[in-house]
């Protein structure tokens, strides 16, 4: 086993904030979420539900040097299984799923987008039925322990490399509140793609900018060269000895006319679409390089669900391995689900490690035991942690 870092070729992908591959996790974690708030609230206990099949459908707009509109919504649609109706002893109590899906989804927008407006630009369709009774019956089995409602599994690894913090630090940048108040022309929709070839890292950044505060082809330039700037100088401080080449918006052709200029600050404006889990993984990255699960983490339901939370549980673990077992390189954990079998009783816990030199894994393989018993023992506290948003999903 070796290093990701000592690999000659690394490559490491990160979709922001703005990207239609994120706002369509986005929009289908916040619906779960106000779904968790409304089960809890109305019935004290959180119901059934996935709804981790989100749509976004690029509209259409005429950005311009100095102005511009959308000519056409962004429509987003979020499908899934949810309990929608409750036998009480007063009668049948309906859920109010299309309120709450249009509520989530344009307060996400409204909260994160400075130029994208939720009653205007955007257009919110849900279509969320009520979920199967086998997958219903076994969420509502749950005693101790919830019960899997999935046969499915969850891989995080630790720590990350130099790169890959290069590539996820950068978006966050690029996004955060600091430089749009300097910056206020450069929109959400950020996308950073590293490759490290040996000691080099080629960092392409496409950013789209705002068209109503650019009057000029010069000003988006200097605005470009600006953003590559700040990049370089925020790259020396996390990559160390790394070489690192910044190219902003390679597509860009001035000569024919053409820039990256949004109305809103989102390619999904103009016919760029988005699904629910396209976008990053459990760490907030797209790492081919690296042992990985494709499963949808956004939408699914934080009790039962291990396609969430078992790739939440393998994250965490490993990086409490990496934390607090002296000697450990790096290091991958799986987790492996049965259907209908308790979430604190795995199938498989697989964990992988590439130890320091002097280190062996008979030397740590207690420590680390000991770390993953503990971690899976205690999995049902992860529920808590993502309704109170403490932990990244993607």
């Amino acid at each position: 086993m070796r290093s990701v870092s000592d690999f000659n070729v690394e490559m490491v992908e990160r979709k922001g904030v703005g990207h239609p591959d994120y706002i369509a996790d986005a929009v289908s974690e916040a619906l779960s979420l106000g779904l968790c708030k409304y089960y809890l609230k109305e019935f004290g206990v959180i119901l059934h539900h996935n709804v981790d099949k989100g749509l976004v459908v690029g509209g259409r707009a005429n950005p311009r040097f100095g102005g511009g509109e959308v000519l056409e919504p962004i429509n987003i649609i979020v499908a899934g299984r949810a309990v929608t109706e409750i036998k009480t002893s007063k009668g049948v109590k309906s859920v109010p799923i299309e309120e709450i899906v249009e509520k989530t989804a344009k307060n996400f927008i409204r909260k994160n987008f400075r130029f994208l407006d939720p009653d205007r630009h955007v257009k919110v369709t849900g279509m969320v039925r009520c979920g199967s009774q086998d997958l219903v019956g076994i969420f509502n089995l749950r005693k101790r322990s919830p019960l899997a409602n999935d046969t499915s599994f969850g891989v995080g690894f630790a720590p990350l490399t130099a790169t890959e913090r290069l590539v996820l630090e950068t978006e966050r940048l690029l996004n955060s509140k600091k430089l749009k108040k300097e910056l206020p022309e450069v929109g959400e929709d950020i996308k950073v793609m590293g490759l490290r070839l040996k000691d080099k890292v080629n960092l392409t950044v496409s950013a789209a900018m705002i068209s109503s505060l650019i009057p000029d082809p010069d000003h988006y330039m200097s605005v470009k060269e600006e953003v590559k700037r700040r990049i370089e100088d925020f790259a020396a401080k996390i990559v160390g000895n790394l070489e690192v080449n910044v190219q902003v918006n390679v597509g860009d052709k001035p000569r024919s006319g053409i820039f990256y200029l949004t109305v809103t600050g989102t390619s999904a404006e103009m016919g760029d679409d988005g699904n629910t889990g396209r976008g990053n993984r459990i760490n907030g990255l797209i790492t081919p390089c690296r042992q990985m699960s494709l499963e949808a983490t956004a939408g699914k339901n934080p009790v039962s669900h291990v396609g969430k939370i078992y790739n939440v549980l393998a994250k965490l673990t490993a990086e409490k391995i990496c934390r607090e077992v002296k000697g450990v390189r790096e290091v991958y954990v799986k987790i492996l689900s049965q259907i209908g079998k308790p979430i604190n009783r795995p199938q498989m816990v697989n964990v992988q490690m590439l130890p320091e030199k002097g280190y062996s894994l008979t030397n740590i393989k207690a420590d680390i035991k000991s770390i993953v018993v503990e971690e899976v023992a205690n999995v049902s506290r992860l529920t808590d942690l993502i309704l109170k948003g403490r932990t990244e999903l993607f």
